[in-house]
């Protein structure tokens, strides 16, 4: 039987209204910090820019649907606050465990939201993905990322690292988000997020937003694919 739940969340974004409506409401704000798809008035249950966007997938025969609101309030100076909603109706297997998990999953995807109005306002980006192979599902996983990205040391939130994944150009930058199975990486044009997901039982992903053009996506996509598949094999 489908069983309710609700995840809250507030953030101040040094951005405008505007900005920050641009970014949640629309196919390339979205490919820049979150992934790319589309939205538009015909697909919300609430659109009211720069304001307020409610969103409601359609309901399953059994009953399970998910809802996801954002309230945008303006602030002093240009800045605003974002409030946001995940809540709806899940199946059994929608435990405590794996709503704290979503729920550290949007703190990372609302921190990517400030990194992205912070440092790369307003510029398109071209959105990659790459997941593990199945065995990087399992527990152990996320350390055999680490070791293989090969920094100099322990990495904290914050710290200027570079990373030397076999294969693959050095990556220079900061440390902006670290977790216990999450790493997220802000270089001059990009912003790289390495995720765990054994908790959830899904392999290991990388994910990238490059701001700059003339990137081929699908051969970073592929190069990625090849370093997590040879962590792996």
């Amino acid at each position: 039987m489908p069983r309710e739940f609700e995840i809250r969340k507030e953030i101040p974004l040094d951005a405008t209204p505007e900005q920050v409506w641009e970014a949640i409401a629309t196919g390339p704000g979205l490919a820049a910090w979150f992934m790319p798809m589309e939205i538009g008035p015909d697909g919300a249950t609430v659109w009211d820019p720069p304001e307020h966007l409610a969103v409601r997938t359609p309901e399953a025969e059994d009953g399970t649907t998910q809802a996801f609101e954002y309230l945008i309030e303006a602030r002093d100076g240009g800045s605003t606050v974002l409030r946001f909603v995940h809540s709806g109706f899940l199946g059994d297997g929608w435990d405590a465990e794996y709503e704290g998990m979503t729920s550290h999953g949007w703190d990372m995807y609302l921190h990517t939201l400030a990194e992205y109005l912070t440092y790369f306002p307003g510029r398109s980006a071209t959105y990659v993905e790459a997941e593990g192979p199945p065995a990087s599902a399992e527990a152990g996983a996320w350390p055999v990322i680490l070791e293989g990205l090969r920094p100099a040391g322990p990495v904290a939130q914050g710290d200027q690292v570079r990373l030397t994944p076999h294969g693959l150009p050095p990556i220079e930058g900061v440390a902006d988000y670290v977790g216990p199975d999450f790493l997220g990486v802000r270089t001059g044009n990009a912003l790289i997020r390495f995720h765990g997901r054994s908790g959830l039982g899904m392999p290991v992903a990388v994910a990238q937003h490059v701001y700059s053009g003339d990137v081929d996506g699908k051969q970073i996509e592929r190069t990625w694919r090849s370093w997590l598949d040879g962590l792996f094999t």
